[in-house]
């Protein structure tokens, strides 16, 4: 039963997602795209749980579940994901602050900050591999494998965001999604 299959792929993925949403994406990769869906699909469910408000855990999970199986998929992938949190963050309320100062815990955060951002860093790359090399490029031999719109949009909000910091990240994200409908049609 596909609802079932749903919910116990996102219960693992919400299981050992540590670091927040974003740290679920390789997982999300790893257990659904080739399955139920294919990179571009994944690559848009991202992009849209990014500009949604909401948490990016429960509105990837969500979008999953509505694109593969309607609500009941939606409402079982999203209940999968938040489970082992409600679970974790019950005993962690219970027994953590007893337990906070202890340097076996505090080595053990310490140890899973860099995994964490192992995960985040190694997603982030496979995800911008997609993106920016999807061999709609100019045609020349070298730029071929280079999607430029999308490298050059990047390339703008990135310096942007470097830069102009007083801008908020609402206005590149509308901003992109015009140019994109506008020019690249």
């Amino acid at each position: 039963m596909i609802y079932l299959k749903l919910f116990f792929a996102f219960f693992k993925i919400g299981l050992f997602t540590i670091g927040g949403g974003y740290a679920m994406i390789p997982l999300i990769r790893q257990e659904l795209v080739g399955v139920y869906m294919t990179m571009e699909e994944f690559i848009d469910i991202i992009a849209i749980s990014e500009v949604t408000p909401g948490p990016f855990a429960v509105n990837s999970a969500t979008f999953t579940g509505m694109k593969l199986a309607s609500v009941p998929g939606a409402l079982a992938c999203t209940l999968g994901v938040i489970g082992p949190s409600l679970i974790i963050m019950t005993f962690v309320a219970l027994f953590f602050f007893n337990v906070n100062q202890k340097p076996a815990v505090r080595a053990a955060l310490y140890g899973i900050r860099p995994a964490v951002w192992a995960l985040i860093l190694s997603a982030t790359i496979g995800v911008a591999r997609n993106v920016l090399l999807s061999g709609q490029g100019f045609g020349a031999s070298f730029f071929a494998a280079f999607d430029m719109a999308g490298i050059c949009v990047f390339a703008v909000v990135f310096l942007c965001m470097r830069l102009i910091k007083k801008i908020n990240p609402i206005f590149f994200i509308l901003g992109a999604g015009v140019f994109g409908a506008v020019f690249l049609r």
